[in-house]
């Protein structure tokens, strides 16, 4: 009998063995097979990086200050490095000292031995780590820990992708549908509870556990505050300090903000989605914590990802926002990415717009009755934010929804400002650090918005017209949304507002883009649009320039419309499509070298709008358009010998976009 016992458990201990072998202990090797740092360099080797000719990197210029009519910089505010727990587990290593470092021009290797360096320093960065993170590793070097301490520190500390998925799959929240006989793409306002401090691994187990997590939370943000004084050198590098706020949601959703402080003036603690369940319990609780010159804006991202959150009238937790929120949300919120490495959020086709640009960079289809995430939603992009803006304008007697644009990379490779199409190396550390793994193949079945080639583009920057590079200053040009956003390359671009104004007034009175032109009843026609673009001298020739127009007809009903009002090589907009005719700009795709015949080195006009209302609130926002260029993936296939991927577009059009200008009526 007992021999038989003894058997049995044999059995049974072998059949557990064999089953953590399959279900658990398999999978992580595969995973680390595929996407782990140990195999970057053997993926990395596939590539042939002389088929390819990149700009030779240019030196900093730093320009003159103070200028009355501001300067031009670019900078990057969304940025991880290893101190982001996902980072790590995507196999990056480089830190925050790294990152600054590269924002100077220096360059980095990635997980694969990939070299990344910018073709021109930054002027300003932020790095930006979740702060959920902060403090959860920080005791992981002690040599005292005990036998369950050092299995939390391996577990988040070992590079492999699969160990992220199964720590944020309950983070997330589960798929729960929605009620299909409302309006698809509404919102549908979802109950959630945030994690509790001690979910993280590491804060579970040995003595005290929590209490040093909190802790170490706050020496981590001192330590964050340190580097970036460290680094900031005024009028070179202005090193802004910041952190991401990272609730999450499921199916892979992102409700994310970033905070950026003016100064060195901060909070003791960066608030997490641990201490505060939503955005309005954040700006509260940062404004009690900042105290004297202490002054902080935060910065959503990817509201194409937050399945309808961002821009409905709802928080993370299924709160309804009051007017005292709305005014909360007004005053510490003027800006938001259009464009990151996980798509572009400005617009989608068939969501409250026509406009055929809107299907740039964008993989998400109408949502259908019920469905709550994987789709694009009626308040998922920043276009429609801003006609809900005017919407509660109506109701509450201001836009609180006054939103300026930036554009980032969200990289977590600590390579802040990476975002040239001819070399770019993946944003999640091993798992894109080579051609290969960028292009690996994916199944038919697999969402587009879950893939790496058709989801992440190569990221934008931050452009802000500012009188000096210091803290203060580009942080006022953030806070009064003096900013624009491009796809990536450096295209100079301005936008003026104002009666009686021309080419040679407009800097000087005319409103600048992130404005409020207030309407004159007296004036029954429409206000100037100076609008003016140079091109990026890297980069290919502008090709058009566009404005959108926002606005609410007579019943209350959002509308919007769009109208080239520039063309480049002397063409004339058509009467019938309001657009510029195709200028035959083409891209060798053997090369990817661009046509150098056509388009313009600048583009600039005067626009009056024909339908112009002194009594109807609007904004209107400018577009400007590059010849067409080659998208990464199609350097990528070059690299490695093959045609361009066929599962997405091999060339794109890269743009930029200027923050709003709004007309409020004077009544």
């Amino acid at each position: 009998m007992l021999k038989k016992i003894g058997i049995g458990l044999i059995v049974l201990l072998l059949a557990g063995i064999g089953y953590v072998w399959v279900t658990l202990l398999l999978p992580l090797q595969e995973s680390a097979e595929k996407f782990g740092p140990a195999t970057a360099a053997r993926d990395y080797a596939l590539q042939d990086n002389s088929k390819l000719t990149r700009p030779a990197p240019q030196p900093a210029v730093s320009q003159s200050a103070p200028n009355r009519d501001h300067n031009l910089y670019w900078g990057e505010l969304h940025l991880h490095t290893a101190e982001s727990f996902d980072a790590t587990l995507f196999g990056t290593t480089l830190g925050i000292e790294d990152a600054y470092r590269f924002a100077s021009g220096e360059p980095l290797n990635s997980p694969s031995g990939e070299v990344m360096q910018l073709s021109r320093p930054l002027d300003f960065v932020a790095i930006t780590d979740h702060a959920e993170g902060f403090g959860t590793r920080t005791h992981c070097t002690s040599s005292d820990l005990s036998l369950s301490e050092r299995a939390a520190c391996w577990l988040v500390n070992e590079p492999n992708p699969m160990i992220f998925q199964t720590l944020t799959k309950k983070a997330r929240g589960k798929i729960i549908p929605g009620d299909p006989s409302k309006p698809a793409g509404v919102y549908q306002k979802a109950p959630r509870k945030p994690l509790k401090p001690g979910a993280f691994p590491t804060c579970r187990f040995g003595e005290g556990a929590l209490e040093r997590c909190v802790e170490n939370a706050m020496v981590d943000w001192e330590r964050y505050v340190q580097l970036a004084d460290q680094y900031y050198e005024p009028g070179k590098l202005t090193t802004l300090i910041g952190y991401e706020y990272s609730p999450g949601m499921p199916n892979q959703g992102k409700h994310h903000r970033n905070v950026i402080f003016r100064s060195s003036m901060v909070p003791e603690r960066a608030l997490s989605s641990l201490d505060v369940p939503n955005a309005i319990e954040l700006w509260k609780g940062l404004e009690a914590g900042c105290q004297n010159d202490c002054d902080f804006l935060t910065i959503p991202h990817n509201p194409n990802k937050a399945w309808g959150l961002t821009y409905s009238r709802f928080t993370w937790d299924g709160q309804e926002y009051s007017k005292a929120d709305w005014e909360l949300r007004e005053k510490r919120e003027p800006l938001a990415e259009i464009f990151q490495v996980k798509g572009a959020q400005e617009c989608a086709l068939g969501v409250g717009a026509t406009d055929e640009e809107c299907a740039f960079e964008q993989v998400f289809e109408p949502c259908q009755p019920g469905e709550t995430t994987g789709c694009a939603f009626e308040t998922g992009f920043v276009r429609q934010g801003l006609k809900v803006g005017l919407e509660l304008e109506q109701e509450l007697g201001f836009n609180p929804i006054q939103t300026g644009f930036i554009a980032a990379t969200d990289s977590h490779n600590s390579n802040p400002g990476d975002v040239e199409e001819w070399d770019y190396p993946g944003a999640v550390g091993a798992i894109t650090s080579s051609a290969a793994r960028r292009l690996r193949p994916t199944k038919e079945s697999t969402p587009a918005f879950k893939t790496q080639i058709k989801f992440n583009t190569s990221g934008g920057l931050a452009a802000v017209w500012a009188p000096e590079n210091t803290r203060e200053a580009i942080f006022d040009a953030l806070a009064r949304r003096e900013t624009y956003a491009t796809s990536g390359p450096r295209m100079a671009v301005r936008l003026h507002a104002g009666w009686d104004i021309n080419e040679t007034t407009a800097a000087a009175s005319g409103v600048p883009m992130g404005g409020v032109l207030r309407s004159d009843a007296h004036r029954e026609n429409s206000p100037g649009f100076y609008v003016w673009a140079s091109r990026d001298p890297l980069d290919a020739p502008l090709q058009r320039v566009q404005i959108i127009k926002g606005w609410l007809d007579q019943q209350g009903q959002a509308q919007e419309k769009v109208v080239d009002v520039a063309c480049a090589d002397g063409l004339s907009v058509d009467a019938g499509t309001g657009r510029c005719p195709d200028n035959g700009a083409s891209v060798d795709l053997n090369t990817c070298s661009f046509s150098t015949d056509s388009g313009a080195s600048e583009l600039k006009t005067l626009w009056h709008d024909p339908d112009y209302d002194p009594a109807q609130s609007a904004f209107y926002y400018a577009r400007v358009l590059m010849n067409p260029t080659c998208r990464w993936s199609s350097y990528d296939a070059i690299r490695l010998g093959r045609d361009p991927d066929p599962r997405v577009p091999a060339t794109i059009r890269e743009r930029a976009w200027t923050s709003p200008i709004w007309l409020d009526p004077d009544n």
